[in-house]
């Protein structure tokens, strides 16, 4: 499975929390079929976030599109830098089979 890996510089975590539920990209309609945000502890200004797909070319088309919001106005405020996008493919993985992902609560 295809994940698009994202890292963004944010000047403001909340703010681009907002943005990226507001989904201004359609990212199901898109053919995303899963993400993960992930931060480091603090109030680091990195957010990285995977976003799955089935195949490919659909990462590519997803990928083009951001690069093309990254560059508005209202999207441009949100950031510190310009955010890194690499399309990467799963080739290993373990996971304890009672580990269960849990959604943290938000703030």
């Amino acid at each position: 499975m295809p994940t698009l890996q994202i890292d963004h510089p944010v000047a403001d975590f909340e703010a681009w929390r907002r943005a990226f539920e507001a989904d201004p990209l359609g990212r199901r309609a898109s053919g995303v079929r899963g993400y993960r945000v992930y931060r480091e502890p603090g109030e680091a200004p990195l957010v990285r976030v995977d976003l799955d797909f089935g195949t490919v070319a659909e990462a590519e088309a997803f990928r083009g599109a951001l690069q093309r919001l990254w560059g508005s106005g209202p999207a441009a405020s949100l950031l510190r830098a310009a955010p890194s996008a690499r399309i990467v493919e799963e080739v290993l993985s373990e996971r304890d089979p009672g580990d269960r992902p849990v959604r943290p609560p938000r703030p």
